[in-house]
């Protein structure tokens, strides 16, 4: 793949009635092999979550976001904070998402720096409440435990809601009995949260309780009143 999106693909079945709800999977892939066991995982997740979806009335559309070509664009916003094109319409679909499956290699412990960076550019307020699947490949099973000690962390502090199952797969849990019913697991509990449409409910109902940045959110992240006694100091006025 060289382009850093695949298009939307519909992984419900095509003849599905208009009375189905549409609702999109954004997966992030920060697999840098092709083909990558870590983007295959991510797919893996996302058919699973729509053939649960289907029988709850939801028509699952998926998009991949391929890190690797992005690599170079990442690199520059952190250090310039330029976004490119490609990099803002990654943000985009993250932004659109009814939900998320994201997928790292495991590196010396850790998630790849490019899986990290690609998040530490997105606005803060980006993905408030937004149902995630984490899910991490490695080549070994002692870094079993580098996604709920890491990279959960991260998405909390992004106020993402992660479902409480984390995939990990080294190379023997491919054949393993029990790995489908772990991606089958999580992927019951994204289809819960995106069928509850708990993205939306907090966003509508509580999203002026969340602490924002300003300029953030593409501006409707905060209610100033300018006409405040505190403003009118602040803007040189008398109170």
């Amino acid at each position: 793949m060289n382009t850093p999106f695949d298009g939307a693909a519909t992984l419900t079945d095509p003849e599905l009635t208009a009375a189905h709800r549409t609702v999109s999977l954004a997966l992030v892939s920060a697999g840098t092999s092709d083909p990558s066991t870590t983007t295959m995982l991510a797919r893996r997740v996302a058919e699973q979550a729509a053939r649960l979806g289907e029988k709850q009335g939801l028509r699952v559309e998926a998009r991949l976001i391929d890190l690797r070509v992005l690599a170079a664009d990442v690199t520059t916003a952190l250090v310039t904070q330029h976004v490119s094109p490609a990099l803002q319409e990654a943000s985009d679909i993250m932004r659109d998402a009814d939900g998320i499956i994201a997928s790292t290699p495991v590196y010396k412990a850790g998630a790849s720096g490019l899986f990290t960076s690609f998040f530490q550019v997105l606005d803060n307020d980006l993905l408030i409440g937004t149902p995630v699947v984490l899910a991490a490949t490695a080549g070994s099973a002692r870094h079993a435990l580098v996604v709920d000690d890491q990279i959960r962390g991260m998405f909390a502090y992004l106020r993402t809601i992660s479902v409480p199952t984390a995939l990990f797969a080294e190379p023997d849990d491919w054949t393993r009995s029990d790995f489908s019913g772990r991606i089958e697991r999580a992927a019951t509990e994204l289809i819960a949260l995106i069928s509850a449409d708990f993205r939306t409910a907090v966003r509508g109902e509580s999203w002026a309780a969340y602490q924002h940045s300003f300029g953030s959110a593409g501006g409707t992240e905060l209610g100033i009143d300018l006409s405040s006694d505190l403003m009118r100091l602040a803007t040189g006025g008398a109170a």
